[in-house]
C-alpha cells in the first residue's frame, strides 16, 4: 500500500516561526532594565531598538553592596531564539559573578571561563562590565569586544580602552581594566556595534567617525537629547535599509 501523500502546511510553518520569535522577543526583553536608577549624584539612561530579526543584546545596571554601581551590556552573535538564549546564559553567569564584588578584569575572566565550559558551536558574546562609585566619581571598565565606551568631559570625548575578545570564544583570553574619573557634569557612553555597523542601501557602515562626530556637537546637551539624535542620525543615514542587528547605548553621567 502507497503511503498517504503529506502535504507541508505553510501557514502552520510561519505560525510556529512566529511563535518562536515572540518567544525569544520576550526572552530578550527580560534581559534589558525594568525601571530606571534612582541614585543620588549619578544619572543613568538607555535605549534599546531590536531588529527586525530577534538579536542577541542584553543590558542591565544595579547597586551592589558597597552602593557602587555595577554596569553590564553585551551583544551575542547570531539572531533568533538559539542567540536569546545564550544571551540568557550569559547574562545568569554575569549575574552570579558580580555580586562577588570582583574587579570588571576578574569578572569578565570568569565569565569567559564558565563560558568556555558551557561552550556552544558558533556561539559568543562580546561583553563590557563596569563598576562606578558615586562617591568617588571613579568608574573601573573592562570590555570584551564592544566598541569602546566615550568619556565626555568638558567640551571634548575621547574613547576609552580597548576592545578586547568576545566572551565564550578562547579559553586564554584575558582582561585589561581602565580607570577614569568623572568631573561632576562628565559622562561615559556605553554602546553596542549594532549603531557602528548599521548600514545604508550602499551597504557603507555608519562608523565610529560619525558616532564620535554626534558625541562632539552633542557633548553638553542633556543625556536624552545625546541618544535621541543618536538613533535618529542611524535612521537618517540607513534610509530604507532593514536594521541587520540590535541598536544598545546607555549614558552614565555624575551630575
Amino acid at each position: 500500500m502507497q503511503a498517504p501523500a503529506v502535504q507541508l502546511d505553510i501557514s502552520s510553518l510561519i505560525q510556529l516561526r512566529e511563535s518562536e520569535l515572540e518567544e525569544a522577543r520576550n526572552l530578550q526583553l527580560s534581559l534589558l532594565p525594568n525601571a530606571p536608577l534612582c541614585v543620588a549624584g549619578t544619572e543613568f539612561c538607555s535605549r534599546f531598538r531590536a531588529a527586525a530579526a530577534v538579536g542577541g543584546d542584553f543590558l542591565d545596571y544595579f547597586t551592589l553592596a558597597d552602593n557602587r554601581i555595577g554596569i553590564y551590556l553585551g551583544d551575542v552573535v547570531g539572531k533568533g531564539l538559539s542567540a536569546a538564549m545564550y544571551a540568557a546564559l550569559t547574562v545568569g553567569t554575569l549575574r552570579g559573578i558580580h555580586k562577588t564584588g570582583c574587579p570588571p578584569m576578574t569578572v569578565l575572566s570568569t565569565l569567559n571561563r564558565r563560558l568556555r565550559t558551557r561552550t556552544v558551536a558558533g556561539r559568543y558574546s562580546a561583553v563590557q562590565y563596569a563598576v562606578y562609585d558615586p562617591e568617588t566619581r571613579e568608574l573601573l571598565y573592562a570590555n570584551a569586544g564592544l566598541p569602546r565606551p566615550i568619556h565626555f568631559s568638558g567640551d571634548t570625548c575621547s574613547e576609552v580602552g580597548q576592545g578586547g575578545l568576545p566572551s565564550g570564544l578562547f579559553d586564554e583570553a584575558q582582561y585589561d581594566q581602565y580607570s577614569v574619573t568623572l568631573a561632576p557634569g562628565d559622562a561615559v557612553l556605553f554602546l553596542t556595534d549594532g549603531l557602528i555597523e548599521a548600514h545604508d542601501p550602499e551597504r557603507e557602515e555608519f562608523g565610529p567617525a560619525r558616532v564620535m562626530k554626534i558625541c562632539r556637537e552633542y557633548v553638553n546637551s542633556s543625556s536624552e537629547a545625546l541618544l535621541t539624535r543618536l538613533f535618529s542620525a542611524v535612521d537618517e543615514f540607513s534610509g530604507n535599509a532593514s536594521p541587520q542587528d540590535d541598536i544598545t547605548a546607555a549614558l552614565l553621567r555624575a551630575t
